[in-house]
């Protein structure tokens, strides 16, 4: 990897403002479309932290990227499918599946504004970072997903609550945990809130000095 590559590659998750006339999968396709991996493949460890209380069965991760949550839950034992837009990162979870012998996770590309879950059908759906700055309505989304979680079944959300402690522009707005779960706005008499806060976790500035990110963590259980 030349230094050039990993210096955009490092830099790649940073929020550019988008071409008004892509599509949500145009511009998505246009961020997958390198040769170089955009993300990690590690889970978030906010994620990790709340469904490691969790017993393991079958879950939906929304919006899964290049798979880390999902090849991750595989290996605690769940039986696990991420959905995403785009095609290219949807290829390359399902190599990263196969390399790793992993049976439990796979993965279908799929334009979540249009997609029906099949009602009471998992234990657990999961959305980390499922934030875009292309059109997605990402509460119509949720909403329907949890449509999906069969009675003692969990919902968790991991996002932004904050730009990263060393950003001073940032155009994407945030939203706290519990605003988080007021938008939400599913039944109470269904639902039982049993985390909403927010998260700090260390990270590592884009000049390497030492900083934080502010994680929403959501975990709703259905009754």
């Amino acid at each position: 990897m030349t230094e050039h590559h990993h210096a955009s590659h490092r830099h790649a998750p940073a929020h550019a403002e988008p071409d008004p006339d892509l599509s949500p999968t145009e511009y998505w396709e246009q961020r997958y479309s390198g040769s170089e991996r955009v993300w990690s493949g590690k889970v978030n460890a906010t994620m990790a932290s709340v469904v490691a209380e969790l017993s393991p069965g079958t879950a939906i991760d929304l919006g899964c990227g290049e798979g880390g949550d999902v090849l991750w839950l595989a290996e605690q034992g769940w039986t696990a499918l991420g959905l995403d837009i785009s095609a290219t990162a949807v290829g390359r979870a399902r190599d990263e599946a196969a390399a790793r012998g992993l049976d439990g996770a796979s993965f279908e590309a799929v334009d979540l504004d249009a997609w029906e879950p099949e009602p009471a059908s998992v234990d657990l759906v999961t959305a980390s970072f499922f934030q875009s700055n292309v059109a997605l309505d990402r509460t119509a989304i949720l909403r329907r997903a949890a449509t999906a979680i069969r009675s003692g079944g969990h919902l968790v959300i991991v996002s932004h609550a904050a730009p990263p402690s060393w950003a001073t522009d940032h155009p994407a707005r945030m939203v706290g945990a519990e605003e988080d779960v007021a938008q939400l706005a599913l039944p109470e008499d269904e639902w039982e809130v049993r985390i909403a806060e927010d998260r700090s976790r260390a990270a590592t500035a884009p000049d390497g000095s030492a900083g934080e990110h502010l994680d929403a963590a959501v975990l709703l259980r259905r009754r």
